[in-house]
């Protein structure tokens, strides 16, 4: 009897190092992508504003002689609206749950309806 007492709580010690592990590997891949991802958006932020400023004063200018308060007036006003399009949709991500670690809470379900 205490030898297969021993035997279970081995293998119940061997599946919590194996699910483990599982959840050290997803927190270290999600950690390198998260940090790729935050690397490739500030270049194309970076090079995106760039092109923007750019765009701006070859617009104005273009309007230099007629027009040129009225350019800068739309571009602002378009910048304004541009930027509050992407603050609702930053609003709306930061909303949604997240799949970290779904594997690994899978995986313990697995094991906790194979147990009960």
């Amino acid at each position: 009897m205490l030898a297969a007492l021993r035997r279970l709580a081995a293998t119940a010690v061997e599946l919590a190092r194996t699910r483990l592990e599982l959840l050290a590997a997803e927190l270290d891949e999600e950690r390198s992508r998260v940090v790729r991802l935050l690397l490739l958006a500030l270049g194309a932020c970076f090079f995106a504003a760039l092109g923007i400023v750019t765009l701006t004063f070859f617009i104005i200018m273009l309007a230099w002689d007629s027009n040129r308060l009225l350019a800068a007036g739309l571009l602002a006003a378009a910048y304004i609206g541009i930027g509050a399009v992407f603050a609702f949709l930053a609003r709306a991500a930061a909303r949604e749950r997240s799949r970290l670690f779904a594997a690994s809470l899978a995986e313990l379900r697995k094991d906790r309806d194979a147990l009960g």
